[in-house]
């Protein structure tokens, strides 16, 4: 019998070490243990950042009594810490920094924004009653007839101004806005007695006194953390004066008093105070005011009709845009499709350059162009005639509509000319064997084929224009300006050029509880406008399907 001899295809076996694994298994797992270190040590150092950030950020909330959010932030802190130190919990690790900050700012955005809808947050009602009734005594304050002069030295430390006094009685006291006054002892004094400087701090010359005037001007020392003590005031920083409001508040009958017309102001429930004739103080507090805003909107006789201008021409701006947009990019598209033209590359790149621009400045450009006066169009194009573009109300319309042409046909180009390549020549060509002409083809076949995939797109390009604020803003700037209303509001605004005015004050003061009004109605009619444009889609979908 003969006895055979066999071999190992794969070569000799490895050798194998006292400690019984392979040399290359040990060197893998020595290199998987460094890069498992490396990775734990920087995981352990990004986690230290941000616990260090979010302790400095709960001491602040602390510190501000700020409990809601205290609670809030300590728990996402644990949370973090917990999703990161654990083991396992791959994808949590991945998604928890996602997550975070879609609900900081998006999530947080949206339903902070719906509760100022239902606020009288603006202009004057920016805070809380206790702060108003401290700002009404600062900004209340009179010079009393009879004070006594301090001499006033300017001192500055940092970024900050003081202002050292020396009273009559040669008591030394320092202090600036947003410290009260408090006696100094290590201050140095002149041949005259006043005091003139102080460890720590630097005292301006003149010239410096003269620099910061206007500065100077603004400071107002309170006396005590009572605004009602009254503070002191300089005119030219050397001689400081006493202030005390002229309007008492009386904490238990909750009133504001006029010392010198003895008129009194009450709470008038609306986050101000109010005398017996309506007139209320410049300053009041945020209150809920549940839908008087939404109800304002559509009653208030300088916004009623202004409004129903603007919404019309949103939903006429948004909608021609598309069309246009659509109908222009659909054009080129199907003109430089053609297999055998010359060139269909550069005429491309051409098609796409103005979607390549900010279109911000675009705008500006064209708002230039555009220019009544000194415009390139009127001046050179047209020869020096004068052609409201952009002031008469009708042509600053069709240039708005002109302009959002040329910004917004590239991307319908490219997006038609993605969508006419995905289509099979199959279908084109069976048409053409069965006599059908290129109209036919187009508009029976692929137009069809091409509503289908652009349909969401559409939808997506509506709801865009219905916010293009870039366009309008820079362009127009809302104008020109509707006569039977004294707010800033034109003839190409639109709502989110209404909802921009009336949040920063355009015209009028600032009205934040009123723009969230204004922007959760442009959420309602867009959020309808695509749902039931969506289930049209689909219903398309299931025809040609």
């Amino acid at each position: 019998m003969t006895v055979s001899k066999t071999t190992n295809d794969a070569g000799p076996a490895p050798r194998v070490s006292s400690g019984g694994q392979p040399p290359q298994r040990r060197a893998t797992k020595k290199s998987y243990s460094m890069e498992s270190l490396k990775g734990t040590l920087a995981k352990i150092v990004l986690l230290g950042l941000v616990d260090a950030f979010a302790v400095f950020v709960l001491i602040t909330l602390f510190l501000s009594q700020s409990w809601v959010i205290l609670a809030i932030a300590a728990g996402v802190t644990l949370l973090v810490n917990w999703i990161y130190l654990r083991k396992g919990g791959l994808p949590a690790k991945y998604l928890a920094p996602g997550v975070f900050f879609l609900i900081i700012f998006q999530v947080f955005v949206v339903f902070y924004s719906g509760y100022i809808a239902f606020t009288n947050y603006g202009d004057g009602h920016n805070s809380s009653k206790e702060d108003a009734i401290s700002s009404i005594q600062l900004t209340a304050q009179k010079r009393v007839p009879d004070s006594p002069a301090f001499k006033t030295s300017v001192l500055k430390q940092g970024d900050e101004l003081f202002l050292l006094f020396t009273a009559p009685d040669g008591t030394v006291t320092m202090g600036s806005t947003t410290e009260p006054l408090s006696e100094v002892t290590d201050a140095t004094l002149d041949g005259t007695g006043k005091a003139v400087s102080v460890p720590g701090f630097d005292t301006l010359n003149f010239a410096a006194i003269v620099a910061n005037q206007t500065a100077i001007l603004d400071i107002s020392v309170p006396a005590s953390d009572d605004p009602a003590q009254g503070s002191l005031r300089t005119a030219d920083g050397s001689t400081a004066y006493a202030f005390k409001p002229n309007m008492v508040y009386d904490a238990a009958a909750d009133t504001f008093t006029d010392v010198a017309t003895g008129d009194t102001f009450t709470d008038n429930g609306q986050g101000a105070f109010a005398n017996s004739a309506g007139e209320t103080l410049t300053t009041g507090w945020k209150i809920n005011v549940g839908f008087d805003n939404f109800v304002r909107a559509f009653t208030d006789p300088d916004l009623r009709a202004p409004l129903i201008n603007v919404i019309a021409w949103t939903f006429t701006f948004a909608i021609a845009s598309v069309i246009l947009t659509f109908s222009l990019g659909l054009f080129l598209a199907v003109t430089f499709n053609k297999e055998d033209m010359r060139g269909k590359k550069i005429y491309r790149v051409l098609m796409i350059l103005p979607y390549a621009f900010p279109v911000f400045l675009s705008g500006l450009v064209w708002s230039g162009i555009l220019n009544p006066q000194f415009g390139w169009l009127n001046q050179t194009l047209l020869g020096g005639a004068e052609i409201g573009w952009l002031t008469d109300p009708v042509l600053a319309k069709i240039s708005v509509l002109v302009v959002n042409l040329w910004l917004g046909f590239p991307y319908m180009f490219l997006v038609c000319t993605g969508a006419l390549q995905s289509l099979p020549n199959e279908l084109d060509e069976a048409a053409r064997m069965d006599g059908a002409s290129a109209w036919r083809v187009f508009r029976s076949i692929k137009l069809p084929l091409l509503l289908v995939s652009i349909a969401p797109l559409l939808i997506a390009s509506f709801a865009f224009n219905f916010n293009n604020f870039n366009v309008i803003y820079m362009l127009t700037g809302g104008g020109p300006r509707f006569e039977d209303t004294s707010r800033d509001i034109g003839s190409t605004d639109i709502l989110i050029t209404l909802v921009y005015k009336v949040a920063f004050g355009q015209g009028t003061g600032r009205d934040y509880g009123l723009a969230s009004a204004l922007a959760i109605v442009i959420f309602i009619i867009v959020a309808t406008v695509s749902a039931i444009s969506f289930k049209q889609t689909k219903a398309l979908e299931e025809v040609n399907s």
